[in-house]
């Protein structure tokens, strides 16, 4: 009887497991090794006996311990593998490399809009925003007034709604965090201009807001609560009123050629599988090496998502307060975790582990990829606008839509977001690209991925790849659409992290 050879991947050799390129049968042969159990595709088997309580590793690192003896050629998977007690799984780290540079692409420019601030938008669009959510219908039917219309010049007039702004403590994280984000979306490049409404008695107070913030009124930023104005209907019509100003102001906007030092991305990773972190993953992290080699900023986000990886960031911090803000925002979850009785080994979602992903260590250490592997040159809080270009961290839980509304209004004005499993995330300001780590879900889904990143499992280099990538971001940032916005997906997709007790 002949024997079936089944393809996989030992990622290091280190590695306790190997990830398969095709679903193994039992009896088949996996790199040498027999398969005990059925091993679905992008799942892990064991290469040798792990016994109870050892360590086991995969890209070199340690993913957390066995639960129970391990034969080799069995699935290794939530049945018998967790995480260990600690960040690391009970284990030791391998350490992490150092920051190494790339050298700076050739002819990395792109058409985008210049503001009067320095700042350059890939989009020209107008927000219309609430500070709290009792204006959330106002705002929605003053943006519907300029749905399905084509506006010259005018990429999007993008209603923003959000479930706070009242109910809340005038002081503390809740109330900085929401401030932070509204101002941060008003500042954002890609909305040239903006209209803020409040209701008018709430907490979050649009004049004492923008003032705390460094922000006024004027020709591009219009304010107005709805109490004042007379009511919803008379709110709408003002603000309609005033959008249509903004549309005159604004629409004899034209795009020049600038280089990438000018563009902040903003790396996602949602749906994530078990290739997530050897295919899709990688590729963006070589395109994030060219941005900063050529200027430009990237930022990676979801602090429960490099949970048991941050020591690979730690190594590459630029100076020691780095590495103090960093440490200070993992210990901040920590306790954050304990205080609400949860795990944060709690982040891998049901299809994470349909995928092939096991525990939070191991989805950690495939996310930090989207990094690449600059220098960590900053880290902020949600929303909390950058002073330095390059690789900066920006805190946010591990939620793909709350985590990009962060990075936006930390001034992203582009996002990369790879998938496995899918996803159909897009912001309707800000372009967003998408990635599949495997050709199934490529051709699946292919109405709204952009890239798919398989052919690295037959051979194409990652670097080759993340040229590739580089390129398309040049070409979104100056204006061809993504597969979400031709769809006209993202504008629902306004999630603010709420911190903080309501009262």
């Amino acid at each position: 009887m002949t024997q079936t050879t089944t393809r996989a991947l030992r990622l290091s050799a280190l590695d306790d497991v190997a990830v398969m390129i095709e679903p193994a049968a039992p009896g088949d042969d996996v790199l040498g090794v027999i398969a005990r159990d059925a091993v679905p595709f992008g799942h892990k088997m064991a290469l040798h006996d792990v016994a109870p309580g050892a360590v086991v590793r995969k890209y070199g690192q340690p993913i957390g311990i066995a639960t129970q003896p391990i034969l080799a050629g069995e699935h290794v998977h939530s049945h018998n593998l967790a995480v260990g007690q600690g960040r690391h799984a009970g284990g030791a780290v391998t350490a992490g490399a150092a920051a190494r540079g790339v050298a700076s692409p050739v002819d990395a420019t792109f058409q985008g809009y210049l503001r009067a601030n320095g700042q350059v938008g890939t989009r020209n669009c107008i927000a219309v925003m609430g500070s709290v959510n009792c204006a959330a219908t106002v705002v929605r039917r003053i943006a519907r007034k300029f749905e399905d219309v084509a506006i010259p010049g005018i990429d999007a007039v993008v209603p923003l709604t959000h479930a706070s702004g009242c109910g809340m403590a005038k002081s503390g994280e809740g109330i900085d965090t929401l401030e932070r984000t509204l101002v941060g979306y008003a500042r954002n490049p890609n909305f040239a201009g903006a209209v803020i409404i409040g209701l008018g008695c709430e907490v979050a107070q649009i004049g004492e807001m923008l003032e705390r913030h460094g922000l006024a009124a004027g020709p591009l930023l219009k304010t107005y609560t709805i109490q004042d104005a007379g009511g919803t209907a008379s709110a709408i019509e003002k603000g309609v009123a005033l959008v249509q100003e903004l549309i005159e102001e604004i629409s004899t906007a034209r795009r020049t050629t600038r280089p990438a030092s000018d563009l902040v991305l903003g790396l996602q990773c949602g749906g994530s599988d078990g290739w997530s972190g050897v295919t899709a993953n990688p590729a963006l992290g070589a395109a994030t090496d060219l941005l900063v080699a050529a200027g430009g900023t990237a930022f990676l986000s979801e602090t429960p998502e490099i949970y048991g990886a941050e020591h690979l960031l730690l190594a590459r911090a630029a100076d020691p307060a780095v590495t103090a803000a960093l440490e200070e925002r993992i210990a901040w979850w920590e306790a954050h975790a304990l205080r609400h009785g949860i795990s944060l080994d709690n982040n891998p979602s049901p299809g994470n582990k349909a995928g092939g992903l096991t525990t939070i260590f191991e989805k950690s250490l495939g996310a930090v990829a989207k990094a690449g592997s600059a220098a960590l040159s900053e880290v902020l809080l949600y929303g909390q606008p950058r002073s330095r270009n390059g690789l900066i961290f920006m805190d946010s839980p591990g939620y793909d839509p709350c985590s990009a509304t962060g990075q936006i209004a930390s001034g992203a004005n582009l996002l990369a977001f790879t998938t496995g499993r899918g996803s159909v995330f897009g912001a309707q300001c800000v372009p967003c690209l998408k990635l599949a780590s495997n050709a199934g879900l490529a051709m699946r889904m292919s109405e709204d991925i952009d890239i798919d990143c398989s052919p690295i499992l037959s051979g194409m280099p990652v670097e080759e790849l993340g040229q590739h990538i580089f390129r398309k971001l040049l070409d979104v940032a100056s204006g061809k659409p993504t597969k979400s916005e031709a769809q006209g997906v993202g504008d629902y997709e306004f999630v603010p992290w709420q911190l903080g007790a309501w009262v």
